[in-house]
Order: structure tokens, then sequence, then C-alpha cells
């Protein structure tokens, strides 16, 4: 996954995760021979005593041997007499790792998809018990132009699946099964969540379908900017979890120790190549599910969905504190949309919002993802630097489709 380097597209800017890894390996030098054992130039008698005295003793060891072996086998064949624990319940307490994990496993499924030339497999679990099942966009965008998807269950039932809608700029995807009383996914309201409170990550990493990973929420609101080679990107305001995210557990669900989801596991950072869907190193980031379950609902009502925009194009090449409205010389088209929000609010090409409702904002993608993570008809406070002098302004965000 990775961020746009074009200058100057418009604010918003739509996308998807996409893989990029590169493998890496450490080497350890072998370490060095033992040295050779000391020579020894003729037979002492002491060692000859000792050897002997050694070979009576193994002599004697090996008779007594045979005779127990033998009497074994006069009794027939016995086994190796083992100790083992006693076999114990299985019930596990419901607020377990376990407890939760086979409540929830039911309701998640494997993806397997086809076309535009390429192909994968992914994560998902089930919204509603007539079919409808929630992903990430990244994951089904290949079969978008008549490809095919697949969806295997934890019963190992598979069926055909149609995409329903999907949007690229929340990386997020709704598709569908003819099935009826699936078991359906608790969701929970990610809003409620803090750092340190213990996550399970589920879903197919490597096409293991069924896997469970833990660890805890290790930050939230991260910024995070995400793309694929067809230079589609996606803002997401994250969960960062280290609970264990590989390649295949896109699009599954992380779920609290009350077994609700509270977000869709979308991408992880690697040591190479930033944001993609490489190995994991413990830094996976979900989309919040308190905005992955309403752009759920507009997919599956309208089949696209709707975000909030300021009306600005940005300078993508600004390289100080906070995000630059692109001056009139760019000649890259209209920095404030005429009648847009940031033009009623006053905003003009050139200035630079520094903090969005007090919380700083360090770079556009920052600002995007601030943006997105609110709804349209919101009414956001903006710091904005201009000609040396601070102010604030209040900007209505308007909505487009996408």
């Amino acid at each position: 996954m990775s961020t746009p380097s074009d200058p100057a597209p418009a604010e918003p800017v739509p996308g998807e995760p996409g893989p990029a890894p590169d493998p890496w390996y450490t080497w350890a030098p072998p370490p060095p021979p033992a040295p050779p054992a000391p020579a020894r130039t003729g037979p002492a008698w002491g060692t000859v005593a000792g050897l002997l005295l050694v070979a009576g003793l193994v002599g004697g060891t090996v008779g007594g041997a045979l005779g127990y072996v033998a009497a074994v086998q006069d009794e027939g064949d016995r086994k190796l007499g083992l100790v083992t624990a006693p076999a114990g319940p299985v019930g596990r307490p419901a607020d377990s790792i376990a407890g939760v994990a086979s409540q929830v496993l039911p309701s998640v499924v494997s993806l397997t998809v086809t076309g535009g030339g390429g192909g994968g497999t992914g994560s998902g679990f089930v919204v509603r018990e007539d079919g409808y099942i929630l992903t990430n966009n990244h994951v089904v965008a290949d079969a978008a132009g008549g490809g095919r998807i697949f969806v295997t269950f934890a019963d190992e039932t598979s069926l055909r699946a149609e995409i329903v809608g999907r949007t690229p700029v929340y990386d997020l995807a709704v598709v569908k099964v003819d099935a009826k009383n699936l078991p359906v996914a608790s969701l929970g309201n990610s809003d409620s969540l803090v750092v340190g409170d213990p996550v399970l990550a589920i879903g197919s990493p490597l096409g293991l379908s069924g896997t469970v990973t833990s660890g805890i929420i290790s930050a939230l609101d991260r910024p995070v900017t995400a793309g694929d080679a067809a230079g589609d990107v996606s803002f997401i305001s994250a969960i960062q979890t280290d609970a264990a995210i590989n390649p295949g557990n896109s699009g599954g669900p992380l779920v609290d120790l009350k077994g609700r989801v509270v977000g869709v596991n979308s991408s992880i950072a690697t040591l190479s190549q930033g944001v993609s869907q490489a190995g994991s190193i413990g830094l996976g980031f979900a989309i919040p599910i308190s905005q992955a379950a309403r752009i759920a609902e507009e997919l599956v009502e309208t089949g696209t969905a709707v975000y909030p925009i300021v009306g600005v194009n940005l300078d993508l090449q600004y390289g100080g504190d906070g995000a630059r409205i692109l001056p009139e010389r760019s000649g890259a088209g209209s920095p404030v949309l005429p009648g847009g929000p940031a033009d009623d609010a006053g905003l003009l090409p050139g200035d630079v919002v520094t903090e969005i409702d007090g919380q700083a904002v360090t770079g556009y993608e920052e600002f995007v993802v601030e943006i997105r993570a609110r709804q349209p008809g919101d009414t956001v406070t903006l710091t904005v630097q201009r000609d040396g002098r601070e102010f604030t302004v209040e900007v209505v965000l308007d909505s487009t489709e996408g």
C-alpha cells in the first residue's frame, strides 16, 4: 500500500491498499568448529584396565536388559508406560480468548477472488443473516469487472458471491451470497476503545482459514494512507493493533473480549515498504467499526458511499506543517471550489490549515484523514494561517460519492 505522488489532485483522493512486500532475512556466521581431540601416542595400562572394567559393566547391563526384554515378550505386547494428564473439560469462559473465538468464528468467512488479470484471497464477516458480508474493497476489486468471488464459511460450505457495493475511498465493500439464517457478527462501538484494550484478529492469513491472533489496541486515530498500483488511495483514521495481521487477514474482524467487532482489518506496516500487505511486524491497522458500519449500510442501500469534503485542492508538494490549499499560480484547477464549504467559509488559495477541531495537522494526509473520519453535514473548526496571521473558521462539510 502506498501514497500518491502526483502533485495537486483534488481533495479527497480515493484509494486502497495493495501488496508490495520484499522479504528480508537475518544471517549469522556459523560457530567455529570444535578443536580436535588431543592425539595419544600409545596405550596406557590404566586406560586399558578402565576400558575392560567398562566393558564388563556394559556386558552385565546388556545381559540384564536382554533378560528383561525376554520377560516382557513372554507376557505379550506391552506399551511403554508414559504418564499423561487426565482429560479435562473443553469448555472455556465466554470472556476468554478461546471463548470469544468460538463465538465469533462461525460468522467469519474466507474469500477467493479471480478476475481482472489478478486475484487473491481475503477475509470477511457476516453482517446480515440474509447473506450480506463486509470486507475490504482491495480484497474484491479484481472481481469488479466481471470476475468471480467465492465465499467459504466455517463449516467449509462454499458459495458464489456478488458485489453489492464498494468504495476505494474507505477501502470497504459488501458482497452477498444466496443464503439465509447465517450466523451474524455482533458489532461493537469503536468510539469506546482505549489504548491497551485486548483484541483478537480473526481471518484467513495466507489462506489459513479460521486463524485467531491476539493483542491489544496499540493506538487510536492513527492516520494511515494506503494504496495500490492503480493509484487508488484510502485515507483511514485507523485503529492500530499488535495482533498479528498478515496477507489474507484483510477484511476480517478485529473483536473485543465480548466478541463484538470493533474494526475491519485492512493493512499492516512493514520494514521495507511502509503500509502494505507483507508479513506482520506487530503494526496492524483496522478501520473503526463505527465508520465501517455506516459505510456498509450505504453500500447495501445504494451500492456506493457518501463521504465528506471541504471543497479544496491541496498542495501535495508543500513541505511545511499543515495542509496548504493550492496557490493560484499552480495552474492545477480551482484551488477553492466555488460555492463549496471552504469558499463559503472565506478560505483562499495558499491558506494553510494547521488544526482541525484543535487537533494538529502535520500534512495533507492528516487533513484528508480527519475530514474523512467525519460525516457530511458536520461542522469543523479549522485553524488557518494566512500572510503571517492565524485565525479560525467554521466549515460545514459537504458530500460527494465514491
